[in-house]
């Protein structure tokens, strides 16, 4: 089954369903499907966009697409990842680094993550599980998403004011 992306808005910030904890979905739900291929189109219709998470779109739903194919800071790519209902089983090699986002498009903001992470999830369309160990810059992709669909922000994340930067390149 091929289901054809459409590219669709992004919700900014302040917008309420970025800071509420999504549901979880039923992966083998067309709407789901539907949604995922969405979220793949408006990723990538994005310049310099390397995930997006249905609340992203304006949907309560943990559901997102990372895929840092070609961005010069991946060492590890696995192309693209789609996940519903992920969590992170592991976290370690913890540092701070630069994040923007879509729903924030006038600041990035320096966050700590994990710079190796075990996520587990289930794929849509089919509800097979999913268990995938990466690091570094598709570490942190995948944890960014994994917060919009516990309702967090990567302000959410910074250690203060300081922290917190204009974005001074649009890509």
């Amino acid at each position: 089954m091929t289901t054809h992306g459409r590219v669709r808005p992004v919700v900014r910030a302040p917008h309420p369903v970025l800071s509420r904890p999504a549901p979880e979905v039923d992966p083998t739900d067309p709407e789901v499907v539907q949604l995922a291929a969405d979220l793949l189109a408006t990723m990538r219709a994005s310049p310099g966009c390397v995930g997006l998470a249905a609340p992203q779109l304006g949907v309560p739903g943990q559901l997102f697409v990372v895929d840092v194919t070609g961005h010069p800071k991946a060492t590890t790519v696995h192309g693209v990842i789609t996940l519903c209902n992920a969590r992170i089983v592991t976290a370690t090699r913890w540092r701070p680094g630069r994040e923007g986002c879509m729903s924030v498009p006038d600041l990035t903001g320096d966050v700590k993550r994990a710079g190796r992470v075990v996520v587990e999830g289930v794929a849509p369309g089919t509800g097979e599980p999913v268990s995938l160990a990466t690091e570094a810059f598709e570490a942190r992709a995948l944890q960014h998403e994994i917060d919009h669909c516990a309702g967090l922000l990567f302000l959410d994340r910074v250690a203060g004011a300081h922290a917190i930067h204009p974005r001074k390149v649009y890509l």
